[in-house]
């Protein structure tokens, strides 16, 4: 838990229990990096925790704020949560399943690049999502 109350104030954040527990979801989150607010409620509710959803998306946003997260909105709006990173990666999202897709690829990257330069800007940031469906 120090970690997380080390974040927080690192963050500009007082730290306190919703804000704590909704850090260590986030960071825990085996397999999943991509949490939507109901989710991340489930799981505290789950566990016994007393928080209310309201809290939950008032904590997420603060935390977005703060830089501790990225906010998505994947497949018509339905906004997840993850880490922020240090490494930069782009994401793929399954049609069918829903599942979210990290990759890296330095091809694309650097093709970006070149494509701003070839216009007269310099590239600041950028979000790529491939909307994908597995093969027949």
């Amino acid at each position: 838990m120090a970690d997380q109350n080390h974040e927080l104030r690192k963050a500009g954040l007082k730290v306190t229990l919703p804000r704590v527990k909704i850090l260590q979801i986030l960071e825990n989150a085996s397999g999943q990096h991509h949490l939507s607010a109901e989710e991340v409620y489930k799981t505290l509710i789950d566990a016994g925790e007393d928080v209310g959803l309201a809290t939950v998306y008032r904590v997420l946003t603060q935390f977005e704020t703060a830089g501790l997260v990225i906010r998505h909105n994947f497949d018509g709006g339905h906004a997840v949560f993850e880490m922020t990173q240090e490494e930069h990666h782009d994401h793929m999202v399954c049609l069918d399943s829903g599942e979210i897709i990290e990759f890296v690829d330095e091809i694309i990257e650097r093709r970006q690049q070149e494509i701003a330069e070839e216009h007269g800007f310099e590239l600041i940031d950028h979000a790529l999502v491939l909307y994908v469906r597995p093969k027949a």
